[in-house]
This record gives structure tokens, C-alpha cells and sequence, in this order.
């Protein structure tokens, strides 16, 4: 703990008198620009109490913050203060703006007596640049109950400039019981729908140290996916029967959980069950990070959902992911980007997995191959508007894929357009093994799939100029903590020829 010091006073909203740190649920950093980032933090001195207060006061709180040149603070380049408000759990989100570009930075809160971890984070470089480099990695799916957050320790030490989190950062799920079978406190037990049980959610994952880490380590760019919320959600149409009007509501607390707990910026901020979080990045002229939104504005899963041999419907021209705005702006994106590489952050696959390694397909209707006219448009206009290297970064499915984009998955002779690597998840599944039966199916019956991998872990990536290339992280292992990490396979895209290359 630290006096006043150099921070000021800030007696507006003074900060009550804490009996425990409120920093439990740590710091981090987000959306990276080349003048700046968005700070994040949420004052919570008891993240699991069950009201979802997180131990704080129904009044305001101010919170002072600094970013500075070195760890030790000794070159501040900013200082100044936000109002932690209950309504938003006590989190803030100050948007720093005039940094210099491409440059590392460390930064820190204070709440009345205590201090928060120091987090380090990254601006990128100038819009007009070709930087060397960018090195990043990418995650998604870590039910806590599956595993430990191993992962993140290892990633935590990676040399990265940002980390990509494509979904399922929590699970609706109750959790009954923990990693080593102990039955946890009931508090968890109960299903995540109104606002007070999300927040308790995120406070149970964010108080692991490893996640606390990695993002204390590197800004990321975040979205979500359908567990946030509820598994395999489409716009307002509820997985499971219940009054459309409840699941609005509880889609309005899930939005409002998610920005409280993750460093996005106030266009991000949710208009009841309605926010913006398909976006564009840049990184230079390297790449572009279009990050989608494939949950809030599709059309209902065709067929009733799972898998089909013989779902017609799922080639319905007018059968959208995306909906027509956010496609539309997706398409307008690819014709303005001088960036070499298009990177879209998607949630589940777009390459067709076909289940059946017989004449037939069979194939689950909830990701792309539910949507095969708006994956083919996408796919056709990426080509058409003259995109250099198109690579899709994908989570959802458990297991790491690398394998070829087609243009049109029905016609055998359909030329490789693009590039996808999916990810495997952090915890969920459990251990997982290196090859399964679904697995050797899975390559059996999709030639355009290069690499299977069905361990836990995250992707890490290089990007070059001529060249990107994937890195496999894997763990042996999640149920138990302690797991070392190895890299699987390495798969390579060259500039210029879509496909991957083992």
C-alpha cells in the first residue's frame, strides 16, 4: 500500500475505506492503436459475494491511474482518474490517447490506500508503416471446471505484442463442483441468467492467476461467442424454449457482465441486450484484424440445429451469419484495406467439417456450414476484391485445425481462396488427446484439412511480410496443474498463395 504521493488527492468520490485489496480481479489492457490503449480494472475486495457487488458500496468510487515508460514509474507520461460507478460493478475503462506508436508501456490503479499489479501493454505501429513483424497469439473456451488455466501461464511468457480471445471466455453452466471433484460453494451452483450470477461467473474466472497474468502481460482484442451467454444462441431466438422476452433480458445482464470484466473501449459499451463488437484493428500495413460478430445477427441454426446428412435449408441464398449490415461492412473492408494480411477473428469454423468419410456429408449446422451461400459470397468477394492473403483465426471447437478455404466446398475441383487456423480451447474438454477417432474421420473426409490436433492449448502466431506461420502450443495435460507446453506442429501461409502448408 501507498499514501497519496504523487497521485493527488482525488477527493471527488473519495474511496471508501477497504478492509481487503479490491484489485482481486487484477488489470488489464485492450484494443491497441497506435495513439493508444483502454485500460481496465474492477474493484472488487470480494469477488464471489453473491449479490454480484463484489463487496463495494452503492456510490461512487474514484480510481486513480498512471502508464508509464518504465515498471518502476519513474517516467509517468500519464496520470488522471475515473469514477468506478456501481451500475458498472465499480470496473473503469480510461481510454488513453496521444501515446506514441509502437512503444511499451506499464501502467497501474489506485483505490483509496491500495495499488493495483502492474500491467504492461503495447501501442501499434503507425497506420502508414510496414512493421517486421507482428507476433500474437490466440484463445478461446476455458471452462473452469474442465481444468486449470495452465495455458495462460505459458502464454504469460511468450514475446508477444497482443493476445486475439475469440469466445467462451466464461460458461453459462453452474458449476457444482471443482477441478479435484470437491463440491463448491452453492453460490455457483445455479445456472448464470440474471446479472448478479454473471458477475459472480467472471469473478470466479478472473480471479485465476494464470488469466490474471496473460492479461496483465499483453493488450487484447476480445469477443464473444455463444457461451456468454447461452450455448448456441442465435439473435434473439433462445437455445433452449423460454419467454423471448427473458432471454432479452438475460442477453442485456450477459453484455453488461462481459464489458464490466474486459478492457473494451465505450463503443463497446451494450445498449441493453443490443452491442457493437464486430471492429477493425490495424496493425500497420501488415494486417488487419476484422474482428466478427457471428451471434447477434444470424438467422436461426437451419434444421433444427446439431447435424445433418440432408439439410437443404442450409443452402438457402438468403440464410445469413452475419446479417446483411455487418457483411456488407465486412466486404466494403476488404476493398479499402491496404493491409497485406486480412485476418478475420471468427467464432466457429468456416471450413466445411464433414463428419462422414463416406460419399455422403454430414456436417453441424450451428457454425458456416449452416450458412454455405453467405461462406461462398464471403469467401468469392475476398477473392474478387483482390485480398492478398485472406487467414480466418476461429475457437468453438475444442481441437486445432489447420486446413484450406474453398470456394465452394461442393465442387471438388473449387479453388483455395483463403486460409483458416481454429484453435483449440484453454480447458474445456478436459486433457484431451493428440489424435482422436473423430479425428482420423475428420481427415479421412475433408481434404482440405492439413493438421488435427485435439490437446489443450493456444495458437501462436508470426506474421511476416512473406510469411505466417502458426505455432501449435499444446498441453499434455489440464486436470491437474503443472503442465509443461510444447509446440505440436508449426503451419506456414506464403504471401501471395492462400492455403496452408505443413
Amino acid at each position: 500500500m501507498l499514501g497519496t504521493g504523487e497521485w493527488g488527492s482525488g477527493s471527488a468520490f473519495a474511496s471508501p475505506v477497504m478492509k481487503d485489496d479490491p484489485f482481486s480481479l487484477g488489470v488489464a489492457s485492450g484494443e491497441p492503436r497506435s495513439d493508444g490503449v483502454v485500460l481496465w480494472t474492477r474493484l472488487a475486495p470480494e469477488p464471489f459475494a453473491q449479490d454480484g457487488k463484489g463487496g463495494m458500496p452503492d456510490r461512487p468510487v474514484r480510481v486513480q491511474y498512471e502508464l508509464a515508460h518504465d515498471k518502476r514509474f519513474r517516467r509517468v507520461v500519464r496520470r488522471g482518474s475515473v469514477v468506478a460507478t456501481p451500475e458498472l460493478a465499480h470496473s473503469v475503462h480510461p481510454e488513453i490517447h496521444g501515446l506514441l506508436p509502437d512503444r511499451e508501456y506499464y501502467y497501474r490503479f489506485r483505490a483509496g490506500s491500495y495499488v493495483s499489479p502492474v500491467g504492461r501493454t503495447r501501442t501499434t505501429p503507425p497506420p502508414w508503416s510496414t512493421p517486421r513483424d507482428l507476433k500474437f497469439a490466440f484463445a478461446s473456451c476455458q471452462a473452469w471446471q474442465d481444468g486449470y488455466f495452465t495455458a495462460y501461464e505459458h502464454m504469460a511468457q511468450e514475446d508477444l505484442d497482443l493476445v486475439v480471445h475469440l469466445g467462451d471466455y466464461l460458461y453459462e453452466y453452474g458449476v457444482q463442483s471443482n477441478r479435484r471433484g470437491v463440491v463448491t460453494d452453492p453460490r455457483f451452483h445455479t445456472e448464470t441468467v440474471d446479472l448478479a450470477r454473471y458477475r459472480l461467473q467472471y469473478g470466479l474466472y478472473k480471479s485465476e492467476a494464470p488469466l490474471q497474468q496473460a492479461h496483465a502481460r499483453f493488450p487484447w482484442i476480445m469477443t464473444f461467442d455463444d457461451h456468454e451467454v447461452e450455448n448456441n444462441w442465435a439473435d434473439g431466438i433462445p437455445e433452449k424454449d423460454q419467454d423471448p422476452r427473458a432471454f432479452t433480458q438475460r442477453r442485456a445482464a450477459a453484455f453488461q457482465a462481459l464489458y464490466e470484466h474486459a478492457p473494451l473501449r465505450r463503443a463497446q459499451l451494450p445498449q441493453g441486450p443490443d452491442v457493437q463488437m464486430y471492429r477493425r484493428l490495424s496493425y500497420g500495413r501488415l494486417a488487419d484484424f476484422t474482428m466478427l460478430d457471428t451471434r447477434q445477427y444470424r438467422d436461426d441454426q437451419p434444421c433444427g440445429d446439431g447435424a445433418s446428412a440432408d439439410c437443404a435449408d442450409r443452402f438457402a441464398p438468403d440464410r445469413s451469419l452475419l446479417g446483411d449490415r455487418q457483411r456488407d461492412w465486412v466486404l466494403n473492408g476488404f476493398s479499402r484495406s491496404a493491409a497485406r494480411w486480412q485476418v478475420l477473428g471468427n467464432q466457429a469454423p468456416m471450413g466445411q467439417t464433414d463428419q462422414d468419410p463416406g460419399p455422403g456429408t454430414t456436417v453441424w449446422m450451428d457454425p458456416w456450414d449452416g450458412y454455405v451461400a453467405e461462406r461462398n459470397r464471403l469467401l468469392a468477394e475476398a477473392e474478387g476484391r483482390g485480398v492478398r492473403n485472406l487467414v480466418v483465426i476461429t475457437g468453438d471447437r475444442h481441437q486445432n485445425y489447420a486446413w484450406d478455404l474453398k470456394r465452394d466446398y461442393e465442387d471438388p475441383g473449387s479453388a483455395t481462396v483463403g486460409s483458416e487456423f481454429v484453435g483449440t480451447s484453454v480447458t474445456s474438454g478436459g486433457d484431451g488427446a493428440d489424435m482422436t477417432a473423430e479425428g482420423t474421420r475428420f481427415l479421412a473426409a475433408n481434404p482440405h484439412m492439413k493438421f488435427f490436433n485435439a490437446q489443450r492449448g493456444y495458437v501462436r502466431v508470426r506474421v511476416e511480410p512473406e510469411r505466417w506461420t502458426s505455432d501449435f502450443r499444446v498441453l499434455p495435460y489440464v486436470t491437474r496443474p503443472g503442465a509443461p507446453v510444447s509446440t505440436r506442429a508449426s503451419v506456414v501461409v506464403e504471401d501471395g498463395v492462400p492455403g496452408v502448408q505443413v
